[in-house]
């Protein structure tokens, strides 16, 4: 049997809109998982679900309350994902980048604290332990291992939608890509017969990175969207075993998506569209 120690612990963080959730968002985090344990080099330890904020400016995006609500409602049963409203309570948008670095710093910030509570000794409050004359602090070698595991691999969760939007002007900085890849990774599930692979090999810089970019292909297909979610319900059609039923409860509880509300932010620009528009650096130069 394989020491569990040895593997490589990795967080699975997907952003986006989630509006609504569906049961195939969920089904990313279990495919990835189920793809990780299988190459029996990497442990997921948790799954992130970030929605993002109201300031992303997306046509037809409803409260970050709702969303954030509903994915809650959704996770609720889980024992490994969970949400985090971080990145929906800030009231400017925030590049994907900066997600994934907060969530890799607190998870940083969390192992220095868990090793020190590891390395203090604990004492009696209010005295002093006696200093005894044959006790000395165990030293360490400098050549000994350390019993430390290394700080969880944040890792990207996303449709080849998301991958493929890389390529879209202005959507994304160039350089953020690069650190996206290179520093932390890409899980990307890809439906059978995609474009994901020419994609990559199209992108000198995915490609220089092809390593990180972990393609994992969905078999049993899965063509919920949040798009057709919300068409559905516009049409007084049923959504039912497409979302989880918790959901949909509160969608009908909460009377949301209307024809009113997809014209929420119509003939706006995307916030990243918006700040990127005037940068350099932008990816409309990632597959040159």
């Amino acid at each position: 049997m394989e020491d569990p120690d040895t593997k490589t612990e990795v967080v699975l963080l997907a952003c986006g809109s989630f509006n609504p959730i569906t049961n195939m968002h969920l089904r990313l985090f279990e495919l990835a998982k189920d793809y990780f344990h299988e190459t029996g080099k990497y442990k997921v330890i948790k799954g992130i679900i970030s929605p993002v904020g109201d300031a992303y400016k997306k046509k037809g995006l409803i409260s970050a309350n709702h969303r954030v609500t509903m994915a809650k409602l959704a996770t609720k049963n889980s024992d490994w994902v969970e949400v985090d409203d971080w990145e929906s309570c800030q009231s400017e948008w925030l590049e994907t980048l900066k997600v994934l670095r907060y969530h890799h710093q607190k998870l940083l910030s969390a192992d220095v604290t868990n090793s020190l509570q590891d390395d203090v000794p604990i004492t009696k409050l209010g005295r002093k332990r006696k200093q005894e004359p044959n006790r000395h602090e165990p030293i360490k070698k400098k050549n000994q291992s350390p019993v430390v595991k290394s700080v969880p691999q944040v890792k990207l969760l996303c449709g080849s939608d998301m991958l493929e939007s890389f390529g879209v002007p202005n959507l994304w900085k160039l350089e953020d890509i690069t650190e996206i890849v290179e520093k932390h990774g890409l899980v990307c599930i890809s439906r059978a017969g995609s474009n994901v692979q020419k994609f990559i090999y199209e992108s000198d810089i995915l490609w220089r990175h092809k390593n990180n970019i972990h393609l994992v292909e969905e078999w049993i297909t899965n063509d919920i969207s949040s798009t057709k979610i919300r068409r559905a319900l516009r049409r007084g059609q049923s959504i039912r075993y497409l979302v989880p039923d918790v959901v949909r409860a509160y969608i009908e509880r909460n009377g949301l998506y209307s024809a009113e509300s997809e014209d929420r932010n119509a003939g706006l620009l995307l916030a990243p569209l918006q700040k990127h528009a005037s940068d350099p650096r932008s990816s409309q130069a990632l597959n040159h």
